[in-house]
């Protein structure tokens, strides 16, 4: 081949290597290629298409359509090719190359001048883009392909996204060894109006520490939401296989993601909740108290740091009665007083509540809470008994 092209075709470098060149006006007169007779278009090895829609792409990079069988190569006229010799040997990009329309999956160039690209390099100096990744969206867009969704990097253990996925993936506890676990807990709270906030993993990841081979346990799932209903984390409970109680694991109960002033919440807060350490302890309450808003701050010294709602007028706290819990309880008083909110203590008889529902049942507890409430709450929230219990 003489004139505007070179006799000589051989690979380009990867996009990624190519410097920016200049940019030439582009022939419309296509010649056979000196690539073999046989082979996909270039598209096809970086847009995922071939055959007919790939001859489609050749008019909107300015060119008339091309049969499937044909491979042809498109040359730019040498008008603006670089004056500088050497660097026309840089073998840049181009918006000025000699490019391919249809080829073999590799770049071609004109030997003459160093230049070269593919069908996407056409698409992209006919469009004005810039980037590969919009010559390759006008190309799908063109042939009428739908989007393609590249696949998701799996979250690494830790970061914000792995609390959210593991509570998708997570199903409602309903039937499951969760809702066995927390009623050997004595809980009889309805679970059907939680699955916002509990559910159940049958298969969860465990390591004893970072060497340690990883295990796979039954597990509830607890979201931590912030005040907006945003998962910021999830708390692991990993059960053993009856669900009769908790795995036999060094650390059966691990969160992951930001607990810091963020919940287990039970039912939205807005002018009067409960706010207690752990999951157990605020469903306990919830079987007596089903209509009350709870949140569960996982732990005595989220406890002290627990975001109020803004409307909220008057809080209980359900103290723990260990030291760590008492000191807790003691802190989150002090910090809603000094926002203006009523804060009153609730008092359990033994360690925490869910002992009480244990060793006294609900009917005792209940009676005990009553007294605890102003006459207000104990009317709008303890005035209609027990509920039965109830599956989610």
């Amino acid at each position: 081949m003489t004139g505007r092209a070179g006799t000589g075709v051989r690979p380009a470098e990867p996009d990624e290597h190519r410097p920016a060149g200049r940019v030439a006006h582009i022939a419309h007169d296509p010649v056979p290629a000196l690539a073999p007779a046989v082979g996909q278009v270039v598209a096809t090895d970086r847009l995922g298409v071939s055959g007919k829609p790939a001859g489609k792409l050749g008019s909107i990079a300015g060119h008339h359509e091309i049969p499937r069988h044909a491979l042809t190569l498109c040359c730019v006229h040498a008008s603006d090719r670089p004056r500088n010799k050497a660097r026309s040997q840089r073998r840049n990009i181009t918006r000025a190359a000699t490019c391919s329309v249809l080829c073999s999956t590799a770049h071609k160039t004109d030997a003459a001048t160093g230049q070269h690209g593919d069908l996407l390099d056409l698409i992209r100096l006919n469009r004005g883009l810039n980037r590969l990744g919009d010559a390759l969206g006008e190309a799908r867009t063109f042939l009428g392909l739908p989007k393609r969704e590249l696949p998701r990097a799996p979250a690494r253990a830790g970061s914000s996204d792995a609390a959210p996925r593991l509570f998708a993936l997570s199903r409602p506890i309903a039937g499951t060894l969760a809702e066995t676990y927390l009623r050997d807990r004595g809980i009889t709270a309805p679970l059907a109006d939680v699955p916002t906030a509990l559910r159940f993993h049958p298969a969860c990841f465990y390591r004893a520490h970072d060497a340690a081979p990883r295990e796979a346990w039954p597990a509830l799932i607890a979201a931590v939401t912030d005040a907006d209903g945003t998962i910021t984390g999830v708390h692991r409970t990993w059960l053993d296989w009856d669900g009769a109680g908790k795995a036999p694991i060094a650390t059966p109960r691990r969160a992951l993601g930001n607990l810091l002033g963020n919940a287990v919440r039970f039912g939205k807060a807005s002018d009067v909740m409960i706010a207690g350490e752990g999951i157990e302890t605020m469903l306990s309450l919830r079987c007596v108290l089903p209509d009350m808003p709870m949140a569960a701050a996982l732990s005595a010294n989220h406890l002290t740091a627990l975001i109020l709602p803004l409307a909220l007028r008057r809080l209980y706290i359900a103290r723990d009665n260990a030291a760590a819990g008492r000191h807790a309880a003691i802190c989150l008083r002090d910090r809603a007083r000094a926002a203006g909110i009523e804060a009153r203590m609730l008092w359990p008889v033994t360690n925490d509540f869910n002992a009480d529902l244990r060793r006294f049942g609900a009917d005792a507890l209940l009676v005990r809470l009553r007294v605890q409430l102003t006459p207000e709450d104990a009317e709008r929230f303890a005035s209609d008994g027990i509920r039965p219990v109830a599956s989610a």
